[in-house]
């Protein structure tokens, strides 16, 4: 008897031209690190009286299909979780390099069908109707790069085979948290000890009275974006900016060469002012959990650009 493990399972992706509808070709292999993206069903206790002590049997509740996926930063296949968070990017090209910019705010963004496919059992599950919720960038001085999508999904079903057997692949590009930076106002930002930055779609699922328990749609709310910046306390550039409610500009990145990098422009962000508190003899730390509104000048909160040799997504 066979068994699953993670190592052997595989994880395809494609756009769906119809939502809720699983396309049969144009299928990617993207690699990740965890996925919790699963449905779940509840069971509903019975409160019928009138038939003894003992309950009679449960109900069954609504279907939820939704998890968290963690992916790495990899300069190629990072630019299909970008396009399902944030929407088609404007894409140029020069000299076999291409510019993939996308922005904040779209009013409307893919759906996909994915495949999380066990070999061993076998048993390749389908997600049907998946939507990008949010993206996680975490910055730390050391490890592996990766992010945290949280995606929403119409339906899962299961099948024996898998749907594409032949899958289209980008090279796989590692990237080192070593490789990462922090800006603000176009200079490096000196005694950064993590960051993060979270942009949320803050999706709505439509919830609609329907017989096979599923919800009818998966819709846009309002963008959010919110992060944190902890930094050694040596000088009070950040904090006088945070204390005059004046909005900074914070780029957040990974190069690894002028042709391969990602690059995060958050425009307006707003900075709280945080407490210096005095915990012992070592260095004296702030956190400030900042939040990113629209620049009106730019007229987005953020621009992601993503450079590499991929032609398009």
């Amino acid at each position: 008897m066979s068994r699953a493990y993670g190592w052997n399972a595989q994880l395809l992706i494609a756009e769906e031209s119809e939502y809720g509808v699983m396309p049969d070709t144009g299928y990617h292999q993207i690699p990740f690190i965890s996925s919790s993206l699963d449905s779940e069903q509840n069971l509903l206790s019975s409160n019928v009286l009138g038939l003894g002590r003992d309950p009679t049997q449960p109900f069954q509740d609504v279907i939820n299909v939704d998890g968290d996926m963690a992916v790495p930063v990899d300069i190629r296949n990072i630019g299909v979780w970008l396009k399902a968070i944030y929407g088609a990017p404007t894409t140029t090209e020069t000299d076999g390099v291409y510019n993939h910019v996308f922005e904040s705010g779209k009013i409307s963004i893919p759906s996909y069908s994915l495949e999380v496919g066990l070999s061993e059992v076998p048993q390749f599950i389908h997600f049907l109707g998946v939507r990008a919720n949010s993206i996680a960038f975490n910055f730390q001085r050391s490890g592996e790069a990766q992010v945290t999508l949280n995606l929403m999904a119409q339906c899962e079903k299961g099948s024996t085979t898998a749907i594409d057997a032949a899958p289209d692949v980008y090279k796989y590009t590692r990237v080192s948290q070593f490789q990462g930076y922090i800006k603000s106002g176009g200079e490096f930002l000196a005694n950064i000890t993590a960051a993060s930055a979270t942009y949320s779609n803050n999706l709505e699922k439509i919830e609609t009275i329907r017989n096979d328990g599923l919800v009818e749609a998966i819709d846009l709310g309002v963008a959010s974006l919110s992060g944190s910046i902890s930094a050694r306390y040596g000088d009070n550039i950040l904090l006088d900016k945070a204390r005059e409610g004046t909005p900074v500009d914070v780029e957040l990145g990974y190069q690894l060469t002028d042709a391969m990098k990602l690059v995060i422009e958050c425009h307006e962000v707003y900075l709280p002012k945080p407490k210096r508190s005095i915990d012992g003899p070592n260095g004296i730390e702030c956190s400030y959990d900042f939040q990113g509104a629209k620049s009106e000048e730019l007229g987005k909160m953020m621009t992601i650009k993503l450079i590499n040799d991929v032609e398009s997504y």
